[in-house]
């Protein structure tokens, strides 16, 4: 409607909008003065006649619009009006334009005076046409509205409810009159109602339909969760302008629990599909455990834990527990889907709540509690979660292998996620048993072969190593040929950004504890250096790693005074020298830290070999003492020598004249890096026996200028389309078209990530070697996370695709913030799978 001013004796005044109800009827009026003949002719006249004002002005109403055969009667009718006689009746009239045409009108005349006193008409017209066609039309919208076996609702521009049908007040309770000025928040949740009134905003201001929007609630004096079925279109006057929105719902439950069911069944398929795959490739334990719980998190379950008997894992021969369920048990692994979820402490299992077991930690459940009967009986248990946790509930499945409770897995679901149902209690159990026989196996296995297993950690990785910008030989040696292994190691392990890290270690002492130091060493030196920590940050977590490795357990301590002289000899094992350096082939930069090792050789060409100065520290174990770091441009063609004290020093001869030798034979190395390995190791007197030697040698070749694609970005958001651009021109030079789509859209959520929560200006870097890597750089500190977005978030799942599409991603800090950065691998390489359909829609 349109302005509606007030007067001061509070008549209001308003003026009818082009499409109100009297343009659709149509109605039209003259009047007749006391001559019999028409006087005045309105505008609406002329559209319903189709005569001018000119045309009839001053002349006998019946002469020009009625039928010759009616006339007669016509001209008696008018005697009667202009007598004073009130008339209303259908007038048939025939159009002048339009030969051979009639039309009916329906008049009303009433009487009227001039001035002069004289007997005159007032004669409204309808168009009987336009009546009926209103009629036609207000019948088949009641038919539609009031018969649809949908819940039907009109809303007004204000999102009001203008009228709703009573298919749905029979859902909703009352008269569907009584529905009218209420809002979607009367009948819905806030976050749903909040949802359902965007969409009436968006329909309303675009005229874009809404299909089959989806709104979950439920209907009064109920607490069961309905699904309605929700479509949207914007309602139109006859003059085009929008006067509300029409919602027609569909309970879809039913279909919706259908689906959720065929849904759950395809999933506990292919669940114990991927159980079989995945569950039971190793015969370690602990091992055994994470895959369990990779398999059921979150495909499965939300929070997931398992609990293996101590006895069990310390290889005893009796059975694994008592009767009663109350034999100490260790935590081995725990997993979470929820993002910086803690521990929880089941209810009712654990002698304190407030502090849940954590991996690792020995414990036993309380006789009474769920768990414990859980074991007891071998029998799953549903534990129902607390008011105010985040748990919704929890079985507890004991792991029966051969008749044998070996231990207690526990699946947990968080308030949000579907309940657990029959379906998934008989899963849980079908994971718990075929995780159990894997580890019984494992458990025969370990105690057969325990010494082996031991060997088998301690080897260094097979196979030549490689690296970007690297060309990499090595050997090594044992000091003892009997059993093959020792405490010396070394190890290249792949950084992103195509940097390497190249590490040479020597544990003191020899055989097989020596091998066992060295192996778990080993594995935390990759651990941190997948931490893309510093050098200097990896040799100090190292040294504290040493120190513990080399403190007794708990068992150990139990019996320290009878064992003290055994402790001290392990304490010695886990003494150690390392030397560890990265390499960045963009910049041939290489950067060392050393704790208390031998200095690396380098060799320019043309040059003779030198050593590095690089600050020796103190040995792995020891601590007290910070490392420090050394950067080394290293130029093309360069050859660096890392290696152990066996190599270069022995009974016969000092340790200098050990590596004058050593230099010697690596001066102007010319011929193929495993041609010199074999020349430096013929060359030297290394008394091999005497001491393990491990030998790492690197030919510099940095990554090309034009494999390198480098750019600078402004904080600014137009710098998103800049990058894809950048991307783009540069995968085209490269001849890598196939790589475009992926790398646009992961740089492109990448640049958005660094727009929204980076600081500072952006940097964007593409480098090409084995593989392709992406590299977003800007100056905030905070780090990434990857979280699991909700079915009705609109955003949180950009990481959750770079997950997906790429073969590796990360994050690491850089001196003056971070860089995120992904790896796909090049179309002629080794690449990995497309993502599946039910990937892509697991994030939605």
């Amino acid at each position: 409607m349109s302005e509606i001013p007030e007067t001061a004796s509070g008549v209001i005044w308003q003026s009818s909008p082009p499409g109100s109800i009297y343009d659709y009827i149509k109605v039209a009026s003259f009047s007749i003065g006391p001559d019999g003949l028409v006087d005045q002719w309105s505008r609406r006249a002329v559209d319903l006649f189709g005569i001018t004002a000119d045309e009839v002005r001053g002349k006998d109403p019946v002469e020009v619009f009625m039928p010759a055969e009616l006339r007669p009667r016509g001209r008696r009718q008018v005697a009667e009006i202009l007598d004073g006689k009130e008339w209303t009746g259908l007038v048939p009239f025939r159009m002048p334009r339009q030969r051979g045409a009639h039309g009916v009108a329906e008049v009303y005349v009433m009487p009227s005076e001039t001035e002069s006193g004289d007997k005159a008409a007032l004669c409204i017209v309808v168009d009987v046409r336009a009546l009926r066609r209103i009629e036609s039309d207000l019948a088949a919208s009641e038919a539609i509205f009031g018969q649809s076996p949908f819940g039907f609702l009109l809303f007004g521009t204000d999102l009001t409810v203008q009228r709703a049908n009573q298919r749905f007040a029979t859902v909703f309770g009352g008269a569907a009159e009584d529905h009218r000025g209420r809002t979607v928040h009367d009948y819905l949740s806030r976050p749903e109602a909040e949802r359902m009134n965007a969409s009436l905003r968006r329909v309303l201001e675009t005229g874009e339909s809404a299909i089959d929007l989806q709104i979950v609630g439920a209907v009064p004096g109920s607490t069961e969760r309905r699904h309605w079925s929700i479509n949207l279109y914007r309602v139109h006057s006859g003059s085009g302008h929008p006067i509300g929105v029409a919602g027609i719902g569909t309970d879809v439950t039913r279909r919706n629990n259908a689906a959720r069911e065929a849904a759950s069944a395809r999933r506990n398929l292919a669940l114990l599909n991927e159980a079989s795959a995945r569950i039971g490739n190793s015969l370690d334990l602990e091992t055994t455990a994470r895959e369990l719980l990779d398999v059921a998190v979150p495909g499965f379950c939300d929070l997931a834990s398992v609990d293996l008997y101590q006895g069990l894992l310390t290889g005893d021969e009796a059975p694994p527990g008592r009767a009663d369920g109350s034999a100490e048990l260790r935590r081995v692994a725990f997993a979470s889907a929820v993002s910086d979820a803690p521990l929880i402490a089941t209810p009712g299992c654990s002698q304190d709540e407030s502090t849940p077991t954590a991996v690792g930690e020995v414990h036993h459940y309380p006789f009474n509690s769920p768990c414990a009967s859980a074991l007891r009986t071998a029998r799953v248990q549903s534990i129902p979660g607390e008011e105010g946790t985040l748990v919704q509930s929890t079985f507890a499945v004991p792991m029966v292998a051969h008749d044998t409770v070996v231990g207690l897995v526990q699946f947990s679901r968080t308030k949000g996620s579907e309940p657990f149902g029959e379906r998934d209690r008989a899963l849980a159990v079908e994971l718990a048993a075929r995780a159990a026989v894997c580890i019984d196996n494992a458990r025969l296995y370990r105690r057969e072969h325990e010494r082996a297993l031991i060997l088998q950690r301690s080897l260094l990785p097979p196979g030549d190593p490689e690296a970007a910008g690297l060309d990499i030989a090595c050997r090594y040696l044992p000091g003892n040929t009997a059993t093959e292994v020792g405490g010396d190691w070394f190890d290249v392990i792949e950084l992103p950004g195509h940097r390497t890290a190249l590490v040479v270690g020597d544990v003191m002492g020899r055989g097989l504890r020596a091998a066992v130091a060295m192996g778990e060493l080993r594995t935390a030196v990759r651990t941190l250096a997948l931490l893309d920590l510093e050098p200097a940050e990896v040799l100090s977590a190292l040294d504290e790693i040493a120190r513990g490795l080399g403190t007794p357990s708990g068992a150990q301590q139990a019996s320290r005074v009878a064992h003290k002289s055994r402790e001290a000899d392990l304490s010695e094992v886990y003494l150690a020298t390392c030397v560890y350096a990265v390499y960045d082939p963009v910049t041939r930069r290489c950067t060392f830290a050393n704790a208390g090792h031998l200095p690396p050789v380098l060799v320019e060409p043309g040059e003779e070999a030198l050593l590095l100065d690089v600050p020796p520290g103190m040995p792995l174990g020891v601590g007290g003492e910070p490392f420090e770091e050394v950067e080394v441009e290293l130029p093309e063609g360069a050859l660096l020598a890392l290696y152990t004290d066996g190599l270069v020093e022995s009974r016969d001869h000092p340790l200098d004249e050990g590596l004058r030798a050593f230099r010697t034979a690596l001066t102007d190395p010319v011929h193929p890096l495993e041609d010199v390995c074999d020349h430096v190791l013929n060359t030297l007197d290394t008394r091999h026996g005497e001491d393990d030697i491990a030998l790492l040698m690197a030919r510099i070749q940095g990554l090309p200028v034009d494999a390198v694609g480098d750019w600078r970005l402004p904080r600014e958001p137009r710098s998103v389309g800049r990058a894809r651009e950048l991307a783009r021109a540069q995968l085209v030079a490269w001849d890598l078209e196939a790589l475009v789509d992926t790398v646009e859209l992961l740089v492109s959520e990448l640049v958005t990530n660094a727009l929204r929560y980076g600081e500072g200006e952006i940097r964007l870097r593409l480098l090409r070697d084995r593989t392709l890597v992406c590299e977003v750089w800007d100056a905030g500190l905070v780090q990434p996370r990857r979280r699991r977005a909700r079915d009705t978030d609109e955003g949180g799942r950009g990481l959750q695709l770079v997950g997906l599409l790429s073969a590796a991603w990360g994050s690491r800090r850089t001196p003056r913030g971070k860089t995120v950065w992904f790896e796909l691998p090049l179309p002629d390489g080794d690449s990995t799978s497309e993502p599946t359909v039910e990937q892509l829609l697991s994030m939605f």
